[in-house]
Parts: structure tokens; C-alpha cells; sequence
């Protein structure tokens, strides 16, 4: 029977998602999952030796070792043969976000509903979002509303800060679509592509009837960090056989 997986730490989710060549169009892609990014940023990028990474991560030292080399092959994979290097997935509990406004209290039985906000109506630029309006929904209505800053954060790091408010859902318009990776592994529901009047929208899909474009995007951000893998499971996080089914569990 295989030794059970314990999820790796994350102490902040990934801003740029996707990376290709300037000369050609990659025509095979290399996935790299965020806990093998994370043991590679603290490694090579913050300089720590493998029993601290091991520390940060709540892992072993040889598991350190082992997906080091893992996103080291990818990356010179990816950088020798012209490939395109996508960062999602991967067995991962993320570090908390700091949240310096007071929420409202979430029930157990409640949806929550995040939507990018401006003057009452949904705004059409999710990385750029100043504001985001929460709406918890019970047995088809709305019960509670409450209008949060978003403090300056961008693009993928709003799926951490989303996360944080304890959201089921993002209604927004346009959304780049290593955004729309980061909250596939956030396990946050995109409707995008919507318009007009916040609440209206809000409403709707607490009643399942909003109308939404799966396949809205920003693509001014694409080149920008925002860029990334498309809509199918394969590519968008849904990786989950690492983890035995979906859940994560501690290591025998």
C-alpha cells in the first residue's frame, strides 16, 4: 500500500503562473506543480538549506529533495526543448492571509459569494479590483452583505486574499487565466464574464440563474504573469491523486 502524502505548506501562492518562449510556440508543456515551485523559490531563490525549506514546507528533508529535483528537471525541460512551464496543482495547504478588516461571521450552511465590485456594479478587471463585494446566500437568498478593500493585491495573489474571506464563489467579468488557475487551486467557482448591477448578479446565482461566459478573459494580462493553462481539468489544478482523492492526509 503506498505511504500516504502529507500536503506541503505554502506560505504564498505563485503571482506568475505560466512561462513560454518569445521565438516559437511551444507546442508541449511542462507542468509544475506549486509545492515543487515553492521548494525551488525557497531553495534557489531565498537561499535556505534543505532542513529549513523542510521546516517552512512541514515536510521531510528527503521530500524536500526529491520535488527539488523534480522542478529542476521540469524547468531545464522546459528551457532546452522550447516547452511551455505551467505552475498549478500539487498536494498543498496554503499559509493564512492577513486580513486587516473585520468580516462577517460565515454559517455552516452558508454560500459565499465574492464579487469584484465598483460603484455597485461588477467590475470588469479582476487583477485590478480595488473592492469586492461578499454575499452570503442560505436556500436560495441572501442573508448577509458586507463590501471589502482589497489592500492593493493583484491578480493570483486575490485568490489567496478570496480564500482568507472564506469564499465558495467569484462572480467577476474579464480574468486572466493564470487567475483562474490559482483559484482552481484555491477551490474557489469562477463565473465569469458577467455585467451590470453587483447584487442583481449576486442574487441570481444564490437562485441558479445567472448567466456567465466560461471562456471570458483579460487578455491584456496574458503576456503580464496573468497567463496560463486554459479551461480543461488536466491543466487548471484539478490534480488531486497525489493527495488520495482530494484529502490531503499526514504521513504514516
Amino acid at each position: 500500500m503506498p505511504r500516504p502524502v502529507r500536503c506541503r505548506r505554502i506560505e504564498r501562492m505563485p503571482v506568475y503562473r505560466s512561462f513560454s518562449p518569445d521565438d516559437t510556440a511551444p507546442a508541449e508543456r511542462v507542468r509544475m506543480t506549486v509545492d515543487e515551485f515553492e521548494a525551488f523559490r525557497l531553495l534557489d531563490d531565498e537561499g535556505l538549506t534543505q532542513e529549513a525549506c523542510a521546516a517552512r514546507m512541514n515536510i521531510a528533508r528527503t521530500t524536500v529533495t526529491a520535488i527539488y529535483d523534480s522542478a529542476r528537471k521540469k524547468i531545464a525541460d522546459a528551457l532546452v526543448r522550447g516547452k511551455q512551464l505551467l505552475i498549478t496543482g500539487g498536494c498543498c495547504e496554503y499559509g493564512p492571509v492577513e486580513i486587516n478588516q473585520t468580516i462577517m461571521e460565515k454559517g455552516s450552511a452558508a454560500m459565499r459569494i465574492a464579487v469584484t465590485y465598483e460603484n455597485g456594479e461588477v467590475f470588469q478587471h479582476f487583477g485590478h479590483t480595488g473592492q469586492f463585494k461578499l454575499y452570503d446566500a442560505e436556500d436560495g437568498k441572501i442573508i448577509g452583505e458586507q463590501i471589502i478593500d482589497t489592500d492593493g493585491s493583484g491578480h493570483c495573489a486575490l485568490a489567496g486574499f478570496l480564500r482568507a474571506l472564506k469564499a465558495d464563489a467569484l462572480i467577476c467579468g474579464g480574468i486572466g487565466i493564470g487567475a483562474q488557475t490559482a483559484l482552481a487551486d484555491a477551490g474557489i467557482r469562477l463565473y465569469a464574464g458577467v455585467r451590470g448591477p453587483a447584487d442583481a448578479a449576486a442574487r441570481a446565482l444564490a437562485e441558479g440563474r445567472l448567466q456567465y461566459d466560461p471562456d471570458a478573459r483579460c487578455d491584456h494580462h496574458d503576456h503580464h504573469g496573468d497567463g496560463g493553462c486554459g479551461h480543461s481539468d488536466e491543466d487548471c489544478g484539478h490534480h488531486h491523486e497525489d493527495c488520495g482523492h482530494g484529502r490531503c492526509r499526514a504521513e504514516g
